[in-house]
């Protein structure tokens, strides 16, 4: 057989091991790879600088308090809030606090205003009585790492953080609503950079002092006794948006239950407030 080595040799600088091409080859895919991934990910114009991703490993989600300045003497002040994350409007919710004349601040999603046109008509038709602030474009979780919070897939970046905010005050501005001026995000947690980037942004953040469904999922007795515990300076977070779920008629029968006992029913934008982990101040 012909010895066909020395001229394959002037072609292939490896001695036609296909090993060694394939070490070569996967070289170059390694080094393209790297410099692709090197190149920093560019926020949209007008957004704002963007603090610094924390290592998933590093950070832990906190779940911020708030609470409203105390009435001190006399009937005990209340702040009641909402979210309205997506799907329908719980009309024993809605009806007890336009029939009572009760104050609230209802925090929507974008989600929830394209499905419920007719809530919203009733919200803006008592400016007296409801504040409605930003709750996200999508209720993802406003956290800038990739991680679940109660199962649900958080925004997971900086970028994905500042379009769940930023996509929720268009869609209320393009309805009709005011500005927003607080977020409370889905699931109420966030890790230290995204509380930093959405201040940034000129938000206030939302925490709560009760939790008055437990995410609309307590039965109605186990509503009535959180809102029960509620006292002098503390914000309830309730959900408006479970039509279906029993705990919407705890939510209506405790509203009842502490307007009989004298509460001073307040919204955040009537009265100083203070929430930890920086979320206010």
């Amino acid at each position: 057989m012909p010895d066909f080595s020395a001229s394959f040799h002037l072609l292939d600088p490896f001695g036609g091991c296909p090993m060694n091409r394939f070490l070569l080859a996967s070289a170059f895919v390694f080094v393209a790879g790297a410099a692709f991934a090197a190149q920093p990910e560019q926020p949209p114009a007008g957004w704002p600088k963007l603090p610094p991703k924390a290592p998933a490993s590093n950070v832990k989600l906190v779940e911020p308090h708030l609470r409203v300045d105390r009435a001190g003497k006399g009937a005990p002040r209340i702040a009641l809030t909402f979210d309205a994350c997506m799907g329908k409007t719980d009309p024993r919710i809605l009806d007890t606090l336009v029939d009572q004349r009760i104050p609230a601040t209802i925090f929507v999603t974008a989600r929830w205003l394209r499905t419920n046109p007719d809530a919203l008509k009733v919200f803006l038709a008592h400016p007296d009585l409801f504040e409605l602030e930003n709750h996200g474009q999508n209720h993802i979780p406003a956290v800038d790492i990739p991680t679940k919070v109660y199962g649900i897939p958080a925004a997971g970046s900086p970028e994905a953080v500042a379009q769940e905010v930023k996509g929720g005050a268009d869609a209320m501005i393009a309805a009709g609503i005011p500005q927003p001026r607080w977020f409370r995000g889905a699931t109420a947690k966030y890790s230290r950079s995204s509380i930093e980037q959405i201040r940034g942004m000129g938000y206030r953040i939302a925490g709560y002092s009760v939790n008055g469904d437990s995410g609309s999922l307590l039965p109605a007795k186990m509503v009535e006794k959180q809102y029960a515990s509620a006292k002098d300076g503390d914000v309830i977070i309730s959900h408006i948006n479970q039509p279906t779920h029993a705990a919407g008629e705890g939510v209506a029968a405790s509203i009842l239950a502490l307007k009989a006992k004298g509460v001073q029913f307040v919204r955040l934008q009537d009265i100083p407030e203070k929430g930890d982990a920086g979320t206010t101040n």
